[in-house]
C-alpha cells in the first residue's frame, strides 16, 4: 500500500513556537507482547533528509527493515535506547513502564532535548519533558519513524538471543507477542522468567494460573522520577 514519507513538519513547528533547537522523536515496541521488555527508541535527526523509505517500522518488510536500522544508526544524529523489565511491568503497569524506558532512552542520548514528538494519542511522560503527541507519528515525523524503526530491529534481536534457551516458545519468529506457537508452549511448559505474570493470558493458564502476579499497589502511587 502506498504511503507519505515522513516529513520535519512537527519537528519544525516545535522549534518555531517554542524555541526547541533540539528534537527528539520517541516510540516504543513491545507494548502488546507476552514476554520480553518494552523497549523505546528516542532519536535526535535534525532536518536532513531521511534514507529513502523511512516510514513505521511495521510497514517495512524484513530485510529492508534491518538493512534500514543499520542505516539509521549512523544517519541520525544521535539515539538511544531504554528499556522497562517485565518485573517492572508486572509491579508497576504498562504506563509506569513506558515511561521508565522513555526516561531511561532520553538520559542516554548525549544532549538532553528541549522538546519530544512522542508517537500516540497519550503522554505517558509527562513534566518535565516538553511532549508533543502525534497520533501515526511513526509514519509522519522523521525522528520518529526513526525510533520505531531502531527500537523494532533491536527489540527483535534481543528476543532472537532468548529464542535458544526456550526454543519451543518461537521468540525468534514471535518476538514474545501473541502466536499459536507461543501460546502452545506456554500452556505446556509455562511461562518462563522473561514472561509478564500479570497479564490476562494467565488467567487461561489453567496449570500455571496460580503463578500469575497482581501489583501490590495502585501505579499512580509509585514515585518513579
Amino acid at each position: 500500500m502506498p504511503y507519505e514519507s515522513p516529513t520535519h513538519r512537527v519537528e519544525r513547528s516545535l522549534r518555531a513556537t517554542t524555541g526547541a533547537k533540539i528534537v527528539a522523536g520517541v516510540d516504543e515496541v513491545g507494548r502488546g507482547a507476552w514476554a520480553g521488555p518494552v523497549t523505546v527508541c528516542a532519536a535526535i535527526t535534525g532536518l536532513r533528509r531521511p534514507p529513502a523509505g523511512l516510514t513505521d517500522s511495521k510497514l517495512i518488510p524484513e530485510p529492508r527493515r534491518s538493512e534500514l536500522a543499520e542505516e539509521l544508526t549512523s544517519w541520525v544524529t544521535a539515539y538511544s535506547l531504554g528499556h522497562s523489565t517485565p518485573e517492572e511491568i508486572d509491579e508497576h503497569g504498562m504506563t509506569a513502564a513506558l515511561r521508565l524506558a522513555a526516561g531511561r532512552a532520553l538520559d542516554g542520548l548525549p544532549q538532553r532535548p528541549d522538546a519530544v514528538i512522542l508517537d500516540g494519542k497519550h503522554d505517558y511522560l509527562g513534566p518535565p519533558w516538553h511532549v508533543r503527541t502525534v497520533i501515526k507519528g511513526d509514519q509522519s515525523c522523521v525522528a520518529v519513524a526513526a525510533a520505531s524503526v531502531i527500537a523494532k530491529v533491536r527489540r527483535d534481536a534481543l528476543m532472537a538471543e532468548l529464542a535458544p534457551d526456550h526454543a519451543e516458545f518461537g521468540f525468534e519468529d514471535n518476538a514474545g507477542y501473541p502466536s499459536p506457537v507461543h501460546k502452545a508452549a506456554l500452556e505446556k511448559i509455562g511461562p518462563t522468567p522473561h514472561h509478564r505474570l500479570s497479564w490476562a493470558y494467565m488467567d487461561a493458564l489453567t496449570r500455571w494460573k496460580h503463578l500469575k502476579r497482581y501489583r501490590s499497589e495502585p501505579t499512580e502511587q509509585i514515585g518513579l522520577f
